[in-house]
């Protein structure tokens, strides 16, 4: 039953494995950590990239994604860690929302071109501009890629 419902929920995903907890701990806009027994699990979120803590609209960034999963249940899929071995991962709550997408539609995140493998994000992202939302407020917000690399010196 537990496979046929796996077959069900995730249909797009091949070779993944699943991780499921409890998140005990938000660091950023795009990091979790999660509870899988007595072990904790960092999980970067798949496909997106939210604004770093110290960027305009950073703190409301974690903020959403605090409001979307801390305390709560989720299950992660995923099919690789990246260099500094977290989980990147797709999330979904309890009730079956894909948190990495939720993000981006709301304007909490970015969708992370340059690794991004969910041809649905580009979508709902420019639906998330074109409404102005979260961070589509602003006119031209900079990227957290862009943003890192010039050391955060965007005014």
């Amino acid at each position: 039953m537990c496979c046929v419902f796996f077959l069900i929920s995730f249909p797009f995903i091949v070779d993944a494995s699943v991780l499921q907890g409890k998140v005990v701990r938000v660091l950023d806009g795009d990091t979790i950590e999660l509870l899988q027994g007595q072990k904790p699990v960092r999980v970067r979120l798949l496909n997106i990239d939210a604004p770093e803590k110290n960027q305009p609209f950073g703190r409301w960034s974690y903020d959403q994604l605090t409001r979307l999963v801390a305390g709560q249940p989720v299950t992660v899929v995923f099919t690789r860690k990246d260099r500094y071995e977290r989980v990147l991962g797709r999330v979904f709550t309890s009730g079956g929302k894909e948190v990495n997408r939720e993000l981006v539609l709301s304007g909490a995140a970015w969708v992370y071109d340059f690794y991004n493998t969910d041809k649905e994000l580009p979508g709902l992202q420019l639906e998330a501009q074109k409404r102005k939302c979260g961070l589509w407020v602003d006119n031209q917000p900079v990227p957290p890629w862009e943003w890192r690399r010039t050391g955060g010196t965007h005014l």
